[in-house]
């Protein structure tokens, strides 16, 4: 039995789905959001408030600001509520109206950017935005998701560690790429752990099209969680392999895909199942383990990525069946 006083106690490590009976290949998709906040972002977000706290950064009048696609505002508005400080999350129009509403029902304020900025687009604007606000008033304090080290390092000390005892056999790891925390907090450990003596792990990075994370045009993209518009800081791309690229119309096809065989899985996890079983199929190598990570689940998609006019507008009458050449890859690292 488990038993907790706070939201922010209790994360899933140990459920894996095996993908072997919808996709022909096996591969086990590490699921991170049966947690109170419902994404792998729990993770991040009480790692950078407890070490504020931990650096005496916090105080009980601090309002906590932080710029978020959806699920950081989320599990940060819960940490905050738990923990009685205040919090504005500084998003934009692409964010799930759930997650907003979500926000709000913790108490939090939600500040919605509605126009980008030339260079870094609405993600630029975001963090323009919070940049005012710590520069008007003093008790804002940004948590900064995009570089704090706290944000890979909760998947360092976390995420990576149980994914290498439940797979002690594993040859690759698919994450996806937003601010990059997860994928430089598993990277890291998987590489420094290979350097101790234990079998290599080829680390797949999972990008969205239209993302400049790794160097791509820029491009429209509309469903929150992965890639960016401005390169994050935490990346360092020698801890990675390879980089793929998912066009949103395969990410789309791929949760409608998954959500008929019963598993209703966020777009982030649309995007990196897509671009993994397409690695398997290409790469199709007997006895091979693979494991990718999926950031949460679908119900705060329900309006967007499983709403029928919400897709066929902006990806066509059948996006289930766009597939075939709109993967790209690049590799990186060694």
């Amino acid at each position: 039995m488990t038993v907790i006083s706070a939201p922010y106690e209790y994360t899933e490590e140990d459920l894996y789905v095996d993908l072997r009976s919808t996709y022909g290949h096996s591969l086990f998709l590490k699921c991170e959001g049966f947690n109170f906040a419902g994404s792998i972002k729990l993770k991040v977000a009480r790692a950078m408030v407890q070490a504020a706290e931990r650096d005496g950064l916090l105080a009980p009048d601090t309002v906590l600001v932080e710029s978020s696609s959806g699920n950081l505002g989320v599990a940060l508005a819960m940490v905050a509520a738990s923990k009685g400080y205040r919090f504005v999350c500084v998003t934009d129009y692409r964010c799930n109206l759930a997650a907003r509403r979500m926000m709000e029902a913790l108490g939090s304020q939600v500040h919605v950017i509605t126009e980008p900025t030339a260079e870094g687009g609405l993600l630029g604007a975001r963090i323009d935005h919070v940049r005012a606000l710590c520069a008007a008033d003093s008790r804002y304090f940004w948590l900064n998701q995009y570089a704090n080290p706290n944000s890979w390092l909760a998947h360092y000390h976390a995420t990576a560690p149980a994914i290498a005892e439940a797979f002690p056999e594993l040859d690759v790891l698919f994450i996806g790429a937003g601010t990059t925390g997860t994928l430089m907090g598993c990277a890291r450990y998987f590489k420094q752990r290979q350097q101790h003596g234990h079998r290599p792990v080829r680390i797949v990075a999972v990008d969205t099209v239209g993302s400049v994370t790794f160097g791509g045009e820029p491009g429209r993209r509309m469903i929150p969680g992965l890639g960016t518009s401005v390169r994050p800081a935490l990346l360092d791309e020698s801890y990675v392999d390879e980089v793929l690229h998912v066009a949103e119309a395969d990410t789309v096809r791929t949760c409608h895909r998954l959500a008929r065989a019963g598993f209703l899985f966020g777009g982030s996890t649309g995007t990196v199942v897509s671009a993994a079983t397409d690695w398997l199929a290409r790469h199709d190598t007997p006895g091979l383990t693979a494991v990718a990570i999926s950031p949460d689940l679908g119900e705060r998609y329900l309006d967007t990525v499983y709403h029928c006019t919400w897709t066929r507008d902006l990806y066509g009458d059948q996006p289930e069946a766009v597939g075939a050449g709109s993967l790209s890859t690049s590799r990186t690292g060694s």
